[in-house]
């Protein structure tokens, strides 16, 4: 799609809230040419800069584009209106009547929309008085929601509690169903919302989001830009009630039977359709001015009023809709919440690890035990309802219950090393007999070819689609759920019976099965079946997961819709991964890459790698050394050397928990117990908490040492699997792509932790990497790039010291 309309990138832009920085500036520039030009972009602001920054650069660049952009369209209507004179296919004034009469709606709706949403300021301001001082009474559920006494009605599918249709030929029922959907079409008088151009904003916590929206109330488009904050039913409901598992432990479908009014009973906070002007002035209230999750439960609760539906009906007219990861990489969850991302600009923020994100979003794990307890639901809910449901329902809860007993003996056989076709089961030498492997891989069609020895003739996406469209999952954990509560009620071993195994906030069973067998119809190629054991010999459980190989395959389609989409980040580095695993399908001028410089000046920092210690042992962590203690003891009077120069604090990243355990063990025992004399030092695991989103700046950490390289399992039957899934995909036979992910997995991380020390203009702090793979060429150039050609590689320890003492010294 192109545009008639196109933009200049402008030279300033005046609302930033103080004076930028020239890299920020140049930033803002390069992604309003990328929202105006359509393309996808990927920038690198530098770890260290403070997010801050980059989240203020984002806020006034992506609200400064939309304004412009409106008043453009606006401007394009006025140019629009003089040109219809040269148009000879109608009357000229039957078109200037038409464009008149579209321009005047759009203005109107507009208008109406800003009155509603200014007076909506006005009563949250009054209300805001109004609270100052005194506590709100809880609002009480109606007593009748209390009665948690469920007729068994509520369990049967919607629509479906008869066998009256049965009868009726597939064409009549094809009829019927499009009399009745022309009958609602009739009946909705109400105009449709019209909807405008939006930024969906994405990152990786609410917390984060938070910041971006507070950042955004300090700059002048606090109060005008129409924004609204998206996040589950667990984030948004207020029904104190739902929320402890009165109605259930699945919070969403206790809320859909709710909005239902199932039984007659209705959330208290959800308002009737009769009563739809106090819905309109919910999502008059969220658009109203920027809103985090917290405020939405505030608001929420002053108004009586569900922020999770007031979300949804708010995005239409948001211009600016903030959400987290899942909502907007699983299509089912966009679905849900009615997001259309079709020509709008999407930007995922903290984007390094989206590839990763993706990746474990689609990967499903399924448990022996979760796979029994389906198994008995399903049973026990077929044998219950059998007479009162429809045959198309029996025949595939039938075709599921075989499908669950396929699976579970498929595991069992597999576990046993019976499974035809178990290739890697291995000879145990004094019985001869083949021992089974503890974890194998298989294609999803060879994995679905194995099942069917077990369960001839049933087809699991066919099963799948069942789940899909009649929705009787919910149904089905529902009265699960119901059981569970009588049994618990009743005293009985929750034990003795599967279907009391869920607990609070622990996913439905069924749910997790739905998941496995929609993930079974994603092309064979882009996926893998893994088994494994876990636990003690004798109490083994077997897992059966779903690996995603291909992240691109439920990306595409955000890309494909979107009009841009932008992946930001302090540090996005390596970033050939972006291009060869989610857009290798892209025009090569569609895809752009911008990486800006670094604030803090040359001088502020000190880049060295440690290829000796101070008694001349070479410093190298390869995974089969980390056992040697003479190259512990050697990383110990490394890090002690160290301490004695570093003022303030020091961060030491280690390359796993488990070679800090080993550290921790040597350096404390010996004539010279290393960990006694250390000072104020910090020891952290690359790749973990610490080492993302925690920042250390001033005298937190004066200096950072990253210890070894932080490469994975390579080892992991699922690590090997995406290797040979991108060389298998690789556009260029002349580089191993396996070993340029498994190179970049573990680079990504290191430059992550990298900044934690360095966060503002003013900040000043050493990096030290300790070992000497960081000073080959192949591993020097995935480093970040603000570091450069400074980074100094030397095997003379005592030289070394000298330098980083110069460079502290110079600093006070």
């Amino acid at each position: 799609m192109t545009d008639s309309l196109h933009l200049p990138t402008p030279e300033s832009f005046p609302a930033f809230p103080f004076q930028p920085y020239g890299i920020q500036l140049e930033l803002m520039k390069s992604l309003y040419t990328a929202l105006e030009d359509r393309k996808i972009a990927v920038l690198e602001s530098p770890t260290g800069t403070v997010c801050r920054f980059r989240i203020v650069s984002m806020n006034v660049l992506i609200l400064s584009w939309l304004s412009t952009r409106q008043r453009a369209i606006r401007g394009e209507l006025e140019d629009l209106k003089l040109s219809i004179q040269s148009d000879d296919a109608e009357p000229e004034w039957v078109s200037r009547q038409m464009l008149d009469k579209h321009k005047r709606e759009l203005e109107q709706a507009e208008a109406d929309l800003e009155e509603r949403l200014q007076a909506a300021r006005l009563r949250e301001e009054k209300i805001r008085q109004q609270e100052r001082g005194r506590l709100r009474k809880r609002i009480k559920v109606a007593d009748d929601e209390l009665d948690h006494s469920e007729n068994d009605n509520a369990f049967l599918p919607d629509g479906d509690a008869s066998d009256e249709e049965d009868n009726i030929s597939p064409a009549v029922r094809a009829l019927m169903k499009k009399l009745e959907a022309s009958r609602r079409k009739d009946d909705d008088t109400e105009p449709e919302e019209p909807t405008c151009t939006k930024i969906y904003y994405a990152s990786r916590t609410h917390t984060q989001l938070s910041q971006f929206l507070g950042e955004l109330r300090k700059t002048h488009y606090q109060s005008n830009a129409r924004t609204v904050p998206l996040g589950s039913r667990k984030n948004l409901c207020i029904n104190d009630d739902v929320k402890k598992g009165k109605y259930g432990a699945d919070i969403d479908e206790a809320c859909r039977a709710l909005a239902s009014e199932k039984n007659g009973k209705r959330c208290t906070y959800l308002p009737p359709p009769d009563e739809e002007a106090k819905m309109m002035d919910m999502r008059d209230h969220i658009l109203s001015s920027p809103k985090d999750i917290e405020d939405l439960e505030g608001l929420g609760r002053q108004t009586a009023t569900c922020p999770y539906y007031g979300t949804r009906r708010a995005i239409k007219q948001a211009e600016l809709v903030t959400l987290p990861y899942n909502l907007l990489l699983q299509k089912r969850a966009r679905e849900a919440l009615g997001i259309d991302l079709t020509d709008q600009v999407v930007i995922v923020d903290e984007a390094h690890n989206l590839i990763d994100t993706i990746l474990a979003v689609h990967t499903l794990p399924v448990s022996s035990t979760i796979l029994r307890v389906s198994k008995t639901q399903v049973d026990l809910y077929r044998s219950k309802f059998r007479n009162r449901l429809k045959t198309k329902h029996v025949v595939h809860l039938t075709r599921l219950s075989v499908l669950l007993t396929a699976l579970q003996k498929f595991t069992e056989a597999w576990a046993n090393g019976n499974e035809d076709g178990n290739e890697n089961a291995k000879s145990d030498s004094s019985s001869g007999k083949k021992r089974p492997p503890q974890e194998e891989m298989f294609g999803v069609a060879e994995f679905i070819r194995m099942l069917g020895a077990h369960a001839e003739n049933i087809n699991p996406l066919e099963i799948e689609k069942y789940l899909r469209e009649s929705k009787i999952a919910r149904k089905i954990s529902g009265y699960s759920d119901k059981l569970a509560d009588a049994a618990a009620a009743s005293g009985i071993d929750p034990s003795k019976r599967a279907a009391n195994a869920r607990r609070k906030g622990v996913t439905p069973p069924l749910h997790a099965i739905e998941s496995l067998l929609l993930a079974l119809a994603n092309p064979d190629e882009d996926g893998r079946i893994f088994l494994n054991k876990t636990g003690s010999p004798g109490a083994e459980t077997v897992q059966l997961k779903y690996q995603l190989l291909n992240p691109s395959t439920h990306f595409r389609e955000v890309v494909e819709k979107a009009r841009s989409v932008v992946l930001a980040g302090g540090t996005m580095s390596p970033i050939g991964d972006f291009h060869t695993q989610l857009f290798s399908y892209l025009p090569s001028d569609r895809l752009v890459v911008y990486s800006c410089g670094h604030v803090v000046p040359k001088s502020n920092i000190r880049t060295i790698v440690l290829g000796k210690g101070p008694r001349g042992k070479t410093l190298e962590f390869k995974f089969g050394a980390r056992g040697d203690e003479e190259l512990i003891v050697e990383l110990g009077q490394t890090v002690l050397n160290l301490t004695n120069l570093v003022p303030n604090g020091f961060v030491v990243f280690l390359p796993s928990y488990a070679f800090l355990s080993l550290v921790k063990t040597a350096w404390g025992k010996g004539e010279n117990k290393i960990l006694e004399r250390l000072s104020a030092i910090l020891f952290a695991v690359v790749g973990a908490k610490l080492s993302e989103g925690l920042n250390f700046s001033d005298g937190l950490a004066r200096a950072v040492a990253i210890v070894g390289l932080p490469f994975a399992n390579l080892g992991s039957a699922e690590l090997q699997a995406r290797m040979k899934y991108v060389r298998e995909h690789a556009s260029s036979s002349g580089i191993d792509a396996g070993k340029e992910l498994y190179e970049n997995l573990c680079m990504r991380a290191t430059n992550q932790s990298i900044g934690r020390a360095i966060r503002h203009r003013g900040d000043w702090a050493a990096i030290v990497f300790i070992d000497q793979r960081y000073g080959t060429p192949r591993i020097r150039s995935k480093l970040p790039g603000w570091i450069g050609t400074d980074l100094e590689v030397t095997d003379k320890f005592g030289e070394a010291m000298k330098n980083l003492g110069e460079f502290f010294r110079s600093k006070k």
